[in-house]
């Protein structure tokens, strides 16, 4: 097996089978690496993840937890390559001085929820709690969000080589994509473009739209509304936790969206379903 440049692919003979026909070629296919991100010197968490943007990913997934709220909180990276496949590569992460980590309550947080950041939560209302509804916003119009997957898909490129990967991107108010990430992780590609938005000082997001690949999560949801991004679209379907939630947080959710069509399950206002 040889690995691009790149690091997110991999290439493998494999051999095609078509009926009764068969051929052998060199596929692409999706890395997933292990890395462990520390603060200091401790472990905080272990992710599986596609090599690149693995300081937007630390970014966006501190934030996301409520340790850092801005690019300053982070004095600096220092990541370390695993020696081999079985290993995890490491970020370490060097908070600000005046940073305070409560790892007591962080590690009872990861104990209860180290799956997927959210099984073992007991009460729905815990997670509204963290949340501040969303202010109003400019309208978007529903024919440029039809158009949008068709418009996103042709700037998938690891994707469209390996089949493989989840994509997030964060769009301006007029639709513009601005941040793709994408990631064998749907968590991880959220977190890259949740984190890229802090790198620059555009955390909370504001106007504007998050659009994932897959299905709308709730743990997605709650990654989008502690960004302050007020519309999520998904190409999926989304849980009834994410819809409750979306609403909780005054979101304007989007599911099924292609194929020239969507279901929007929350916020209908801020689609301008006349345009």
């Amino acid at each position: 097996m040889t690995q691009d440049a790149n690091s997110a692919i991999h290439r493998r003979p494999v051999t095609r089978v078509t009926g009764r026909s068969r051929e052998r070629f060199d596929d692409a296919i999706a890395v997933e690496r292990a890395l462990e991100i520390r603060i200091g010197t401790r472990a905080l968490s272990v992710t599986l993840r596609t090599p690149g943007h693995d300081h937007d990913l630390a970014l966006g997934f501190l934030a996301s937890e409520g340790l850092i709220a801005r690019r300053s909180d982070v004095e600096g990276f220092a990541f370390t390559a695993a020696s081999c496949d079985d290993e995890a590569d490491v970020l370490d992460v060097t908070l600000a001085g005046d940073v305070r980590v409560d790892w007591t309550a962080l590690e009872r947080h990861f104990t209860a929820t180290a799956a997927c950041g959210l099984c073992g939560r007991a009460h729905v209302d815990a997670l509204r709690a963290g949340l501040t509804r969303m202010g109003e916003g400019p309208a978007i119009s529903r024919d440029a969000l039809l158009a949008l997957p068709a418009l996103l898909r042709e700037r998938q490129a690891t994707f469209a080589e390996t089949g493989g990967l989840h994509a997030a991107v964060w769009c301006d108010a007029a639709l513009a994509p601005l941040v793709l990430r994408e990631d064998v992780g749907r968590h991880n590609a959220v977190d890259k473009v949740c984190g890229a938005l802090l790198a620059t000082g555009q955390r909370p997001a504001g106007a504007g739209l998050l659009w994932v690949s897959g299905r709308a999560g709730a743990e997605l949801v709650l990654k989008a509304a502690r960004a302050g991004m007020a519309v999520m679209a998904a190409v999926g379907a989304p849980s009834s936790l994410a819809v409750t939630l979306a609403e909780a947080a005054g979101m304007t959710l989007v599911g099924f969206l292609r194929e020239g069509r969507m279901n929007v399950y929350t916020g209908e206002e801020r689609v301008d379903l006349e345009s």
